[in-house]
This record gives C-alpha cells, sequence and structure tokens, in this order.
C-alpha cells in the first residue's frame, strides 16, 4: 500500500511522504488562489471548491475567505452549507459536513492524530479518523472538533467549545470539554 492509501484506510503512515507532502502543496497553492479572489467574484470562488472539495451539495454554500484545508478530497458538504471566516479543516480522513450546517468564524476540524508518546511522533508516523457532522448544526464561533467526533443532527455546539466525543441529535452541547447542556 501507498502511504497515501494507508492513510485513508485509517491506518499509520508516514506524514512525510513525497506524495502526500507533493499532494498538500498543490493543494496550498489551490487555497492560496482561492483566498485571494475577490469576495465578490462568486462564481469564480464556487468553481474553485467544487474543483477542490471531494462532494458539495449545491450551489448555494459559501465558504467565507481564509479558507484552510490539507487535501480537500475528503471533504463533504451538504446543501445550503455555509461557513464563516477561517475556516480550517486538516482532512487526511474524511470530513462529512450534512444538510443546512452552519460553522462560526475560528473554527477548527482536525482528523490527523499524533503519538503522545515523543519518541514515536518524531518519526513522523501519524493516523488520521473521520469526523462527521449532521444536518442542521450550527457550529459556534472558535470551536474546536478533533478526530473521530460524530456530531448528530440538529444540534448546537457553543462558541469556544473543544468537541472531544460524540454528541448525540437533538442538543445543545457547550464547553472544554464540549456537554450536552440541553435536549431539544
Amino acid at each position: 500500500m501507498t502511504e497515501k492509501e494507508k492513510m485513508l484506510a485509517g491506518m499509520t503512515y508516514s506524514a512525510v511522504d513525497q506524495q502526500l507532502l507533493e499532494e498538500l502543496n498543490t493543494v496550498k497553492e489551490i487555497i492560496h488562489r482561492y483566498n485571494s479572489i475577490s469576495p465578490s467574484a462568486t462564481k469564480e470562488r464556487l468553481s474553485i471548491l467544487k474543483g477542490l472539495l471531494g462532494h458539495i451539495g449545491d450551489d448555494e454554500i459559501i465558504i467565507n475567505q481564509p479558507f484552510y484545508c490539507d487535501y480537500g478530497k475528503q471533504i463533504s458538504v451538504g446543501r445550503r452549507f455555509f461557513a464563516n471566516f477561517n475556516l480550517t479543516i486538516l482532512d487526511e480522513a474524511s470530513v462529512t459536513i450534512g444538510d443546512d450546517c452552519f460553522i462560526g468564524p475560528n473554527v477548527s476540524i482536525y482528523t490527523a492524530c499524533h503519538s503522545t508518546d515523543p519518541v514515536e511522533r518524531n518519526t513522523r508516523m501519524e493516523w488520521a479518523e473521520p469526523v462527521t457532522i449532521g444536518d442542521n448544526v450550527w457550529i459556534g464561533g472558535s470551536v474546536t472538533i478533533l478526530p473521530g467526533v460524530t456530531i448528530g443532527n440538529n444540534v448546537t455546539i457553543g462558541a469556544g467549545s473543544v468537541v472531544t466525543k460524540d454528541i448525540p441529535d437533538n442538543v445543545v452541547a457547550v464547553g472544554n470539554p464540549c456537554k450536552v447542556i440541553k435536549r431539544l
């Protein structure tokens, strides 16, 4: 298996593999172009997103600049998706976001995992775990979503939360670590 195949399979892989580094640099160039386009050039921005992301639910998506991701192709967004400024998605594994989701400014979604053992970590070996966000979800500003998390449908995640574990459907959850505070 190639290192990319290992990455996509959720296995441990070398983060300094030449093919992966080349893909990362290619995407950085695309992201640079996207972030440099005039905000009023909506058709051009949408065209770049269609080429970059793995799936887009419809033409009504908005991702405000700046936007950052690692690979892009592992990101799937549903219909009527909106993301405010400074969305960062590290998509070494799949990131699936449902329909009618709103993401506040300065939100980070991570799939990449690193060993807590410094000797292992310094080998640059890592693995990735997918993130799934359901339909009708609002992610407040400055939220961090960690690898392997699933957020259910009809959920609000309060601003500044760090989502470390799955969040069920129909709730409001806040805090660090993020916890359910209200059922809808």
